[in-house]
């Protein structure tokens, strides 16, 4: 009796072959990391293809990682020292997962044999220090096991909704010998339900007064032009969500109304004119502050299109479609009807701010957007001066503008070098508060060693001034922490490699931003602004 050809046996591999073959399948060219004695058998003869990215600090390279995985809509790759170095990188991990933005990270581990004898820098129980903020996370049991735990990181990652997934590694895990994990192919678009998608266009053709409000959803997919062609279509109101992290709609289009407060009643009041409103890409709604919601009354109908099947289930109100932004517009689009109600009025921008001395942050940053070049990227966190730069540089759309979801502050410096290592043939500009800027400072030394087109703006008001603006609302009184006197960031700069002025009158602004914006490399820019803020929220309300 014949018996069958037996199959040649796969050649065996090492786990880090393994891993960097995984690393050129998914289309990753760059990562990101800051070595310890637990990784060097991983970055040991390091491929030429493949760049390391180093930064000087954890918290800096989860951020830079963020913004250059936002920019190029693929996962960013991470690698961390050990349990101190999760440790450090934890609040940018927070802001990743906050911000839906897809990365792979990794930590190295002490060895697999002296792990239970609690050895220097051995993590205890690694896979659970950075839950629930990743989306996945573990130890494999056996080192053959890192490259399969890895290729399921990065497809977990990238599935919507997108978010940080975590593998620890055991310093010998590296050179141990696996088999090789080919790459899979796995789709990522989900298709709406067509009988809600019916009740949603049948909701626009009753409706006297849509509203659509968009969230940073629809940029993260491409979907823009599509959310532009629902809207002129429907003749709506366009609104963006309270605290999107990125532009979704082009902010001069003569449809766009504004952007909605994180305040119950604010909200509300912006919505009360609309008998429907249609959130894209976003929760129902972000709150900052208590208060009564009366959109949530009955009167308005509310439908929700989202990716994020969580953000479905805690809606309070009205019809959630769980779906991915482009075949839902794309299917909402062919149901529509054509409308004849009125096209909305949109918002008017404000006149020219005057130039004074101290200078005011309306004049700065009216300024900067008419300095900026037209295809620059903006990456902010200045948060209490959004509503300013909400009012003096209307983004244009696509690809435009990144921020944190977060609130939690350091993600903007970094994530401004990731942006630009995405886009080296574009300008970036980073606009940084001074309180902002000293989270993660380091960065700047990453993008001053790449000669990075990054021009950074340090808005310096010598404090926390989204602090001050909440204790005024709040009406509180000697708040210690506020004040940030005598850092000189000019000195900071220059001493990680960059170019670097400082601007003190409103008639050196103009000439600074043009010299700034054309440098070859990194330049920063530090702007002296009037100490006062806008209030974040009308007084009166409740305590964020």
């Amino acid at each position: 009796m014949s018996r069958k050809p037996e199959k040649a046996a796969t050649a065996s591999v090492s786990v880090k072959h393994a891993t960097l073959e995984l690393l050129r399948a998914f289309g990753i060219r760059k990562v990101f990391g800051n070595p310890g004695s637990t990784e060097l058998p991983f970055l040991s003869d390091w491929p030429d293809d493949i760049d390391y990215v180093l930064g000087l600090q954890e918290a800096s390279v989860v951020g830079m990682a963020d913004g250059y995985a936002q920019a190029t809509r693929n996962a960013g790759f991470v690698n961390l020292h050990s349990g101190a170095g999760v440790g450090n990188a934890l609040g940018n991990i927070y802001t990743a997962h906050r911000n839906q933005t897809p990365l792979v990270i990794t930590a190295g581990q002490q060895a697999r044999s002296i792990v239970p004898l609690q050895a220097f820098l051995y993590a205890e129980r690694a896979s659970e220090f950075p839950r629930p903020y990743v989306k996945f996370s573990v130890e494999p049991a056996r080192a053959e096991d890192v490259p399969a735990a890895i290729a399921r990181a990065y497809y977990v990652a990238m599935q919507p909704p997108c978010g940080p997934t975590f593998v620890s590694v055991p310093i010998d895990d590296w050179t141990q010998q696996t088999q090789a994990v080919q790459a899979r192919s796995i789709s990522r678009e989900i298709g709406p339900d067509p009988d809600a998608m019916k009740a949603l266009a049948a909701a626009f053709s009753d409706s006297k007064r849509p509203a659509l409000v968009v969230g940073p959803g629809v940029d993260r997919a491409q979907a823009v032009d599509l959310t532009m062609r629902v809207a002129e279509k429907t003749k709506a109101a366009i609104w963006v969500s309270p605290f999107s992290a990125r532009c979704s709609f082009p902010e001069r289009h003569p449809q766009f109304a504004g952007f909605l407060h994180a305040s119950p009643a604010q909200l509300s009041d912006a919505l009360r004119e609309h008998d429907l409103v249609v959130v894209v890409g976003a929760p129902v709604f972000t709150f900052h502050v208590e208060g009564h919601a009366s959109i949530f009354d009955g009167a308005t109908t509310i439908f929700q299109i989202t990716d994020d099947p969580t953000a479905a289930a805690v809606a309070p109100s009205g019809t959630s479609i769980i779906a991915t932004m482009k075949p839902a517009l794309a299917m909402l689009l062919e149901l529509l009807p054509e409308t004849e109600r009125a096209m909305p009025t949109g918002r008017v921008l404000p006149p020219a701010p005057a130039a004074a001395d101290p200078i005011p942050a309306e004049f700065l940053l009216h300024a900067l957007a008419a300095a900026m070049p037209g295809d620059a990227v903006l990456v902010e966190e200045a948060p209490s001066h959004r509503p300013t730069m909400h009012r003096f540089m209307p983004m244009r759309g696509q690809d435009s503008f990144y921020t944190m979801a977060s609130g939690g502050l350091g993600f903007g410096l970094p994530a401004a070098v990731g942006v630009a290592l995405a886009h080296p043939e574009r300008r970036t500009v980073g606009l940084i508060g001074d309180g902002s800027a000293m989270y993660s400072i380091q960065a700047l030394w990453t993008a001053a060693q790449r000669r990075l087109p990054l021009t950074v703006i340090v808005i310096n008001n010598e404090g926390y001034g989204a602090m001050r603006s909440f204790s005024q609302v709040m009406q509180v009184r000697k708040v210690p922490g506020l004040d940030l006197p005598g850092i000189d960031f000019v000195r900071i700069a220059q001493g990680l490699g960059c170019d670097a002025v400082r601007v003190g009158k409103a008639s050196e602004l103009a000439p600074a931003l043009k010299r700034g914006l054309a440098h070859d490399g990194v330049s920063l820019i530090e702007v002296m602004v009037d100490s006062a803020v806008p209030l974040l929220y009308a007084h009166g309300t409740s305590r964020p």
